[in-house]
C-alpha cells in the first residue's frame, strides 16, 4: 500500500485496485498527536512533580520520547485511515447549488 514511509502507492501491486480515490489528508497526524500527546504531557507533569529536574532534562528525556511514538504510529494510523475510506466509499463532499 505505501511506497514510502509515508506515500501511497499509485496502485496495490497484487490487485491492481486504483489508489486514487482515497486521501487521508490531515487526518493521521492529528490522530497521533492526540494518542501521543496527552500520555507524554501526563508523564512529564508526573515527572515534574515527583522528581523536579531542570528543563534540559526534560527535552532530553521527554522529546525523544515524543518523536519516537509519533514515527512509529503515523504510518499504521494512515493505513488504518485509508483502509476505512475504501470500506465506507468514503469521498469529498460535494455541494448542491439547488435550495
Amino acid at each position: 500500500m505505501f511506497s514510502g514511509f509515508l506515500t501511497i502507492a499509485p496502485s496495490c501491486s497484487t490487485c491492481d485496485l486504483d489508489y486514487g480515490f482515497a486521501d487521508a489528508g490531515d487526518g493521521p497526524a492529528f490522530f497521533v498527536m492526540s494518542i501521543v500527546g496527552f500520555p507524554v504531557v501526563f508523564l512529564a507533569l508526573l515527572f515534574e512533580v515527583a522528581a523536579g529536574p531542570p528543563l534540559w532534562v526534560h527535552m532530553v528525556v521527554w522529546l525523544p520520547v515524543t518523536v519516537a511514538l509519533c514515527l512509529l504510529l503515523l504510518r499504521p494510523c494512515k493505513g488504518i485511515l485509508f483502509a476505512l475510506q475504501f470500506k465506507h466509499a468514503a469521498e469529498e463532499a460535494r455541494f448542491n447549488d439547488e435550495h
